[in-house]
């Protein structure tokens, strides 16, 4: 049996939101780490397939985080010249992170538990750590967040260090081949109620404006969002954001044996929210 622990992986989007997390906590357990990364050495760049080779080189295990998402057209093929290059190379086990109520994102799950090593799905949806960390942090900063869903659609927001939790353990445990494993918060909480339990954890008002979609994307226009960015934004608002994904999941629990962090304990914890406006 291979020993993963001790074997040389891979973290794909190894700065972002869940990368960072991943490589973090591999490094903790003694895992060799190389981070893929447009800024790393060797470099890894999702758009340039020259890149992967030498990124690929000694792994035998990867963490898959594609980049814009898996939703744009065209990822399933990337993800498919990515995983039959990372087999031929000798990784023997790989850990997708996967869209949520994303069918583009599920032909993708395919072709990596396709791929005739021990591929396993961690299937998510949207971040708590969006409102502390990166695309909704101004606004609630600003102590108003606007965007285009309706206040009343209930998401069961996870939390990113769940679902570093998870990778790291399909990555590095035996037992999780084969798993598609959808991971959430353990409640739906509407994007008022987010930013109400931020509110009382920071002592701090942060309002909730809803905008069309058209107000949204007139908005990042201006900023000079891109056409592809700004089509993507939209299928994640009017989409994906429509309330599909309300239902809760077992994923963590299945893959830990234990519950999801709730929204009000991540918001109580260090989410780096300043308490002052």
């Amino acid at each position: 049996m291979t020993n993963h622990t001790a074997s040389l992986t891979l973290v794909t989007g190894g700065t972002g939101k869940t990368g960072r997390r991943v490589a973090a906590r591999l490094q903790e357990l003694g895992v060799p780490v190389r981070i893929g990364s447009r800024a790393a050495d060797p470099a890894f760049d999702w758009a340039e397939p020259t890149t992967w080779d030498a990124a690929l080189d000694g792994a035998r295990a990867a963490y898959i985080a594609f980049q814009p998402d898996l939703a744009v057209p065209g990822a399933d093929d990337v993800i498919r010249a990515f995983t039959a290059r990372a087999t031929a190379a000798g990784v023997q086990r790989l850990v997708l992170l996967s869209g949520r109520g994303e069918p583009e994102a599920e032909a993708c799950e395919r072709v990596v538990l396709s791929a005739g090593v021990d591929a396993t799905v961690v299937r998510a949806s949207w971040f708590l750590q969006n409102f502390s960390e990166s695309a909704f942090l101004p606004g609630v900063l600003a102590g108003e967040l606007a965007l285009p869903v309706a206040p009343d659609i209930a998401e069961p927001f996870v939390d990113a260090d769940d679902i570093a939790d998870v990778a790291v353990a399909a990555l590095t445990q035996d037992g999780h081949a084969g798993e598609i494993y959808e991971v959430t918060g353990p409640r739906a909480l509407t994007f008022p109620e987010v930013l109400a339990e931020i509110g009382r954890a920071t002592g701090r008002e942060i309002r909730y404006q809803p905008l069309t979609i058209e107000q949204f994307t007139d908005a990042l226009t201006a900023e000079g969002v891109s056409q592809d960015e700004l089509s993507l934004f939209t299928y994640l608002f009017t989409e994906v954001l429509d309330g599909r994904n309300a239902a809760t999941a077992d994923g963590v629990q299945r893959a830990l044996g234990r519950a999801p962090r709730d929204a009000k304990s991540w918001a109580s914890g260090p989410i780096g929210v300043v308490t002052t406006a």
